[in-house]
């Protein structure tokens, strides 16, 4: 077998273990995608005849990639969704890359199912928690108690000495242990399955569906940059909070759900270009008491964002 069929089936094997490690420590499937893609792109590049541990090198190349866009999004809060789907990660979903491996497989790789089950092994609320972690704690909790690498291993990501790659896995740990609550939990689920529900509706333009999920009373506000006058706006009631919603069907093909500020939400994102935010209030009674819509450049800098992959429903 040459050397270049080799390398692609020997990363091939190990293509989910680095996915699974990306996606902990990035909270979107998309980033985690891309930081895989990038770890191929440098064992490609790399002379790995004297690497004894294949798995472990890996394992420590998508880590450290990871590291860096997580250092990204804290020096250039005023992109939270970052590049979410760049080119070269959109072709290795559709088709993989020209000379990555698993091209002939590469449709797993946006496999809506195979997302949700990645997403809910770690679970939203925990997704939450991570995210409050520094980059260099998350990292730490993520390897060593998600993946029992060494902490001289996890301090050699870092840079860091062992000790201190484990004094920031015990401050991350005791953060972790400290939330979520099972109500947080709950909460997060629910919220989750009425913003699925209400993309679902707005993509089709579903006026039924949409009136179904909100409460008679809710209210939508929006941002003078969400809306067409310029001023901001407040609507009142379920009629007009659809009617909002059916008008704005067509920008709904291109939203995602999204952590927004620790609560499930939806953004409009565009080629990976943040501009519009909607955070939702649901109630006990699964309806949608309040609609929070977001596209002021100030406020949207602020907002605390991860893609969340999309539940896809019941198989057929």
């Amino acid at each position: 077998m040459p050397d270049s069929e080799w390398l692609a089936a020997a990363f091939a094997e190990h293509r989910d273990h680095l996915r699974a490690v990306a996606y902990r420590l990035l909270g979107s499937m998309t980033d985690a995608d891309d930081a895989v893609q990038d770890t191929w792109l440098r064992l490609t590049g790399t002379d790995t005849s004297e690497v004894e541990n294949l798995g472990g090198w890996l394992t420590t190349v998508v880590a450290r990639v990871s590291l860096n866009m997580l250092r990204s999004r804290r020096r250039h809060p005023e992109e939270p969704v970052g590049n979410s789907w760049p080119a070269p990660v959109e072709a290795a979903r559709n088709g993989a890359v020209a000379g990555s491996p698993g091209a002939g497989a590469a449709a797993s790789l946006g496999d809506p199912e195979d997302e949700a089950v990645l997403a809910d092994s770690v679970g939203l609320a925990l997704l939450v928690v991570l995210d409050t972690l520094t980059p260099a704690e998350r990292l730490a909790f993520v390897l060593h108690d998600m993946f029992a690498m060494p902490f001289d291993e996890v301090g050699a990501v870092l840079g860091r000495s062992t000790e201190a790659a484990r004094q920031l896995a015990s401050r991350a740990r005791r953060r972790v242990r400290g939330a979520p609550s099972p109500d947080r939990a709950a909460s997060l689920a629910r919220q989750r399955e009425v913003a699925t529900a209400f993309l679902t509706a707005a993509r089709g333009g579903d006026f039924a569906a949409l009136v179904a999920l909100l409460d008679s009373d809710v209210t939508l506000t929006a941002d003078a940059a969400a809306a067409l006058s310029g001023k901001a706006v407040a609507l009142h009631g379920a009629d007009a909070v659809t009617r909002g919603a059916v008008l704005a069907a067509g920008r709904a093909a291109e939203s995602r759900l999204a952590l927004v500020d620790g609560s499930v939400g939806i953004v409009f994102a565009p080629a990976g270009h943040l501009r519009v935010a909607l955070s939702f209030t649901v109630n006990q009674a699964r309806r949608i008491t309040a609609i929070d819509v977001i596209a002021d450049p100030d406020r949207l800098r602020r907002l605390n964002l991860a893609l969340l992959p999309e539940d896809p429903g019941p198989a057929a």
